[in-house]
């Protein structure tokens, strides 16, 4: 059962995002709690959205989301931040399952981009994305300021 999360699943999806650091060979910089997740998700402002998938009761798939925005378009659209599905679960269909659900949020609301970063190295996840039709965007290459670079910026140094 694909649904959207809920704040009894909190500390579910926070192990799996955990379990998704660790997948994409990373787990030290993986610092998500629960609290700041439930706040991201359930607070006054939430800017973040998911959907989990429920198997026996348990949640074994989540994708976690925001909103973007296309000044070309002039309407928003849906980035994926975290797809993940226990590996006991895979092959099952749960990861097209949640990103069908996505897809359909987007028809329903008018957006028309639903977009997502993967890594270059993560071959079967490249290969499941471009049979649902997902076109890599090669010509662009993302930029990230953080850490001491951030607070260097943010001070015009």
């Amino acid at each position: 059962m694909i649904r959207r999360v809920e704040p009894r699943d909190v500390d579910a999806v926070v192990q799996l995002v955990h379990e998704l650091a660790l997948y994409e060979r990373a787990p030290e910089q993986c610092h998500l709690t629960a609290e700041q997740l439930h706040t991201a998700l359930f607070g006054d402002s939430p800017a973040l959205f998911g959907h989990v998938a429920e198997v026996d009761g348990q949640v074994v798939g989540i994708a976690l989301w925001f909103l973007n925005f296309s000044t070309w378009d002039g309407v928003h659209g849906i980035y994926l931040e975290d797809l993940y599905v226990t590996p006991d679960q895979r092959g099952n269909g749960i990861g097209r399952k949640l990103l069908e659900a996505l897809a359909q949020e987007c028809v329903a609301k008018g957006y028309t981009r639903f977009q997502w970063w993967v890594l270059n190295w993560n071959e079967p996840s490249i290969g499941f994305y471009t049979k649902l039709g997902a076109v890599p965007m090669d010509e662009w290459t993302v930029m990230r300021v953080s850490g001491e670079a951030l607070r260097e910026l943010a001070a015009g140094r």
